[in-house]
């Protein structure tokens, strides 16, 4: 399905992302970990094309998408949508306006220059807002809405992409524990509900532990661990985060850990 190939990242003399080799072979939800600069966010933007890419490459379903330009690097990053850290909405327009934004690389100049929408796309954009438990808002500015509820808007943005991946950077780094949670419940339920791919740049063991099937470690711009969350081993957390750290079970809940309690104790919030 995804095929990522010895994809590079390079800044001037220094190598944010090297030689990254990943295969998806079908949906799953998938956690990126590791400390801040080890190249995750950068991945991510290559990925979606964001950023160009120093070597390697991506290919997706058969085909190479490190290469598209115009029109075909549009759709590509219309099928592989991308929710950022700070939500990215435009504060003063209305939440549903916000939605219907991720319709816009289907739309034409002049409809998005006078903010005109299908009716089919409004109720679909309210839907997908109830579907996440906000369709309340839906009239309200983006800025008057929680943290929580703005991500969460972000989320239903790239929704209406109706995308085939989505990709995560950081959406709870900014979030108290519970929205946190709130969040990455409705993350899973996406790739458990709809067969989406879900890739989720995380700064915490626990948050990959629970929500998601595989786990993929980076350090210093490189791929040490890719495997399945029940062989995240304290050695592989020293291997990932440096040998200095602590990684008792307490010294890794952070933000949503400190609400959960062991994955074999109970069943999952998304169940």
């Amino acid at each position: 399905m995804l095929q990522i190939d010895k994809l590079t990242k390079r800044f001037g003399s220094k190598t944010a992302v090297d030689a990254a080799t990943i295969k998806v072979d079908g949906p799953m939800m998938i956690g990126i970990i590791g400390k801040s600069g080890a190249g995750k966010s950068t991945l991510l933007r290559m990925l979606n094309r964001l950023t160009p890419h120093s070597a390697g490459t991506i290919r997706f379903e058969g085909r190479d998408v490190s290469g598209l330009k115009g029109a075909d690097k549009r759709r590509w990053q219309s099928e592989c949508a991308m929710i950022f850290q700070q939500f990215n909405l435009v504060p003063r327009m209305d939440v549903v306006s916000n939605v219907l934004h991720g319709t816009l690389n289907r739309r034409s100049t002049l409809a998005t220059m006078f903010n005109l929408y299908p009716k089919e796309d409004i109720h679909q954009a309210i839907e997908i807002l109830d579907r996440l438990g906000i369709s309340e808002q839906a009239a309200k500015r983006a800025e008057a809405l929680s943290g929580g509820q703005q991500q969460r808007v972000a989320i239903a943005r790239a929704l209406m992409q109706d995308p085939k991946i989505i990709l995560a950077d950081e959406p709870i780094a900014s979030l108290d524990p519970m929205n946190a949670q709130i969040v990455m419940e409705a993350l899973r339920r996406i790739f458990d509900e709809d067969g989406r791919t879900v890739i989720c740049n995380l700064h915490t063991l626990d948050t990959a532990r629970r929500y998601c099937d595989r786990v993929i470690g980076m350090r210093d711009g490189r791929i040490v661990f890719d495997g399945a969350p029940e062989q995240l081993t304290t050695g592989v957390a020293r291997d990932i985060y440096g040998a200095g750290s602590d990684f008792s079970e307490s010294a890794t809940s952070t933000e949503i850990g400190a609400l959960e309690t062991p994955k074999d104790q109970t069943a999952p919030a998304y169940a």
